[in-house]
């Protein structure tokens, strides 16, 4: 007997159940892009590895750890995309998106990278992301984060918790990076392997090692916020401003530097208390250099990503989600009957019904108990008998009542009980 084939560690596979809570998720979602006139865009799964390697930065953990990358045919060099902003940013330029004037895109899917799977990140994992690209004004980075924060209190979550911080320009974080570099160097041995090898390649990622002592030891480091020229300070109070106008809450946090090269002034995370160490549900910041960084033209830009997997366990803490159950629930057994099953069925789904047509041909009483543990409202029920007289049974699961009645008069009643009549 041959071994039974397994999905690939960290690769999950997503049951209906589950998929019921995912697709309300992603429809709320909709909803609130929707009503801010955001724009959804598709990009590929597949991207040439060149787009992150500039986008994102080579010294990443990203890139230089965790993409899933090979040659294809062609011996071109591809990757799987491990986040949604670059392929974004690629698509405005390559389809001149830019020319029509600045962009508000979202995207949700999903991306893999090659790391530990953990609770609330696999190796295929999917986000929901947010682009604003051509704005500039500290407004567009207060509404990207209203956005984030309205969604995720409107998915009922609780413990949230905004984190900003400003990493400034270019030209600030050269000036800070200097003064860090010169300041670890002198505590080296202090270090965790991690923050040592960072040293080399992105020292600003060890202000956000995981690692107790070396978090310690930053207590003293210099500060970003010191090294913000008057321009990037008055961005980042205006920003600030705005928040407080929309009663948002938050705090700021000068160790936010978050994971990915492109990121400039405004970064934030949106965390939540109930997720222990892998709090972040919501990530994101202002990368104002990545679109002429891949080609395009000098472009200011803020964005954002949620992780569905994330949101999906504070889903499953917090406001508890109920499968669906269909309108009807169809039972017919005999020669006649089955046929006539069908096209009831078919002309109550072309009604706008969600019906499950039973299919087992079991006997009448096991697909009742099939019918029961459906949680529909109601049971079709059809033997030779209602075939030949073009009639069915209709039983309310609820009440245990039943009342025969003729196809068209079938359907009057379900559509006035989906409407409440």
């Amino acid at each position: 007997m041959e071994q039974q084939l397994q999905s690939l560690r960290g690769m999950v596979d997503l049951l209906p159940l589950a998929t019921v809570q995912w697709q309300h998720l992603e429809s709320r979602a909709r909803e609130h892009f929707r009503r801010a006139w955001v724009g959804e865009i598709r990009t590929p799964l597949l991207e040439p590895t060149e787009l992150f390697a500039r986008g994102i930065g080579e010294a990443t953990d990203v890139v230089g750890k965790e993409m899933y990358s090979f040659n294809d045919r062609g011996d071109r060099s591809c990757t799987l995309r491990p986040e949604g902003t670059a392929g974004v940013v690629r698509a405005v330029i390559q389809q001149g998106l830019l020319s029509q004037g600045p962009q508000k895109l979202w995207y949700s899917g999903p991306m893999f990278r090659y790391e530990r799977p953990q609770a609330g990140r696999q190796r295929q994992f999917h986000q929901i992301g947010l682009e604003y690209l051509g704005f500039a004004d500290p407004r567009s980075d207060a509404e990207a984060i209203a956005l984030a924060w309205d969604l995720l209190e409107d998915l009922g979550l609780r413990g949230l918790s905004l984190q900003l911080n400003s990493l400034g320009n270019g030209e600030d974080r050269l000036g800070y990076r200097t003064a860090l570099v010169a300041w670890l160097e002198q505590r080296v041995d202090q270090l965790d392997p991690d923050s040592q090898q960072r040293l080399l390649s992105n020292p600003l990622r060890i202000l956000d090692s995981k690692n107790p002592a070396t978090q310690a030891l930053l207590v003293d480091a210099p500060s970003l916020g010191a090294s913000l020229s008057t321009e990037s300070r008055q961005r980042f109070e205006a920003v600030q401003a705005a928040l407080g106008q929309l009663a948002i809450p938050y705090e700021l946090n000068p160790r936010l530097v978050r994971g990915l090269d492109y990121y400039s002034h405004t970064a934030f995370e949106i965390t939540s208390a109930e997720l222990g160490a892998q709090a972040t549900v919501c990530g994101g910041g202002r990368y104002d250099g990545l679109v002429q960084q891949l080609g395009g033209p000098d472009t200011p830009a803020i964005g954002w990503a949620i992780g569905m997997e994330r949101l999906a366990l504070l889903m499953a803490s917090g406001s508890e989600l109920k499968g669906a159950a269909p309108d009807v629930y169809l039972v017919s057994k005999g020669e006649l009957a089955e046929p006539f099953a069908l096209a009831v069925a078919r002309q109550l789904r072309g009604a706008g019904l969600a019906v499950e047509l039973d299919l087992s041909r079991a006997a009448f009483a096991k697909q009742l108990k099939r019918a029961n543990r459906s949680s529909a409202p109601w049971a079709v029920l059809i033997g030779d008998g209602e075939a030949q007289s073009q009639q069915v049974l209709l039983k309310d699961l609820r009440e245990g009542e039943e009342e025969r009645l003729d196809r068209e008069s079938l359907l009057r009643r379900l559509q006035g009980s989906a409407l409440g009549g």
